[in-house]
């Protein structure tokens, strides 16, 4: 299945919508140096339309690890629940950072879930996020 187009304009909203860091696991490409993508939140193949409601920021890691899935399940209730949506949801509603700002923590099924499916605490994210506490940019504190 080819990519779809996403417009110079449409990208342009999307970027300002969702700002320089991943909906899900919230690096900032301006850290990172890598530049997040645009991806659907609900999949093309699940009949996502390419358009500003469905399309967020994300980095290619919790890109993939997402990929065409729409729930997952609570490793704390085993309940089969949708995945956090950045576009519509607050992430603090759902996730918090633990005290020394390292680990993403799911306060909700969906949080939880979501943690659990995108592997949000990824070992290096780990070390990377132990560097940017030290020079004081993380966590970040628009949450």
């Amino acid at each position: 299945m080819s990519r779809p187009y996403v417009s110079v304009q449409l990208a342009a909203r999307v970027r300002a919508d969702a700002g320089h860091r991943c909906g899900y696991c919230r690096s900032d490409e301006r850290i990172t140096g890598s530049l997040l993508s645009i991806e659907h939140i609900l999949p093309i193949v699940a009949g996502g339309l390419t358009e500003r409601d469905n399309l967020w920021r994300s980095c290619r890691e919790c890109n993939e690890r997402k990929g065409a899935q729409l729930q997952a399940t609570d490793p704390e209730s085993g309940e089969v629940v949708t995945l956090y949506n950045p576009r519509t949801q607050r992430w603090r509603d759902h996730f918090r950072w633990s005290d020394d700002g390292l680990l993403i923590i799911g306060l909700t099924t969906i949080g939880r879930a979501t943690v659990a499916l995108l592997d949000l605490n990824r070992p290096h994210q780990i070390v990377a996020r132990q560097r940017w506490v030290l020079v004081g940019w993380h966590p970040p504190d628009d949450e």
